[in-house]
């Protein structure tokens, strides 16, 4: 028999999924790292910087993907869209976890500006599972194909001796489009144009500051 938890239990799931997607070496992931078949990292200083700041706008971009799920789970009406942002949720965290370890790696941090992004995007996807599942399932699509672009234009600007970085981007690219895929199948609406212009436009305020701090 599956348990009926209330709101009350799953406000204080959340805090505590918050929680574990805020404090440094949380998150454990289910599956074993990318990275872990490659050995090779840049050399140059200049270039682990880069690479760093680049895994860091990724880490942030899963803070966000943690929080908009939470949001959008505990707001949403239909119980099996919310057992799918949970487990969307749960998927995330690989995510989260490859990357802060590949940050350690290269001698660097994650963002300190994730609080306040976990904060936005939580509010966000409470909001869009308060409206309707059809709009939160859409703008989980939505952006996931955002998410989607920024790992194809880091996989393009990795430093090219960054094996490891690159084979985490690129499960996670795997992993995004699928998320994508299966929101639109459960029913999502597909946002037109300008309202993925919009989200676009604000996605740059989180790439153009965590990729520094």
């Amino acid at each position: 028999m599956t348990r009926q938890y209330t709101l009350l239990d799953r406000a204080l799931m959340g805090a505590d999924r918050s929680l574990k997607t805020l404090v440094k070496g949380s998150s454990t992931a289910q599956r074993l790292s990318p990275a872990t078949s490659f050995s090779s990292s840049p050399n140059a200083d200049q270039q682990r910087r880069h690479a760093a700041g680049l895994m860091r706008i990724n880490h942030t971009g899963e803070v966000c993907a943690q929080a908009l799920y939470q949001g959008q789970a505990l707001t949403a009406k239909n119980a099996q869209v919310k057992a799918a942002m949970e487990h969307s949720a749960c998927e995330e965290i690989d995510h989260l976890a490859w990357c802060e370890q590949r940050l350690l790696e290269l001698g660097s941090h994650t963002s300190h500006l994730n609080p306040l992004f976990y904060a936005a995007s939580f509010a966000i996807g409470a909001t869009a599972g308060a409206i309707s599942d059809k709009i939160s399932l859409g703008f989980v699509a939505a952006t996931e194909d955002q998410v989607c672009e920024h790992l194809r234009e880091h996989l393009q600007i990795l430093p090219s001796d960054d094996e490891k970085s690159r084979a985490i981007l690129q499960q996670m690219l795997e992993d995004e489009a699928e998320h994508a895929h299966k929101a639109i199948e459960a029913g999502g609406q597909i946002f037109p144009a300008p309202v993925k212009k919009a989200m676009s436009l604000m996605s740059k305020v989180m790439t153009g500051s965590t990729y520094y701090i």
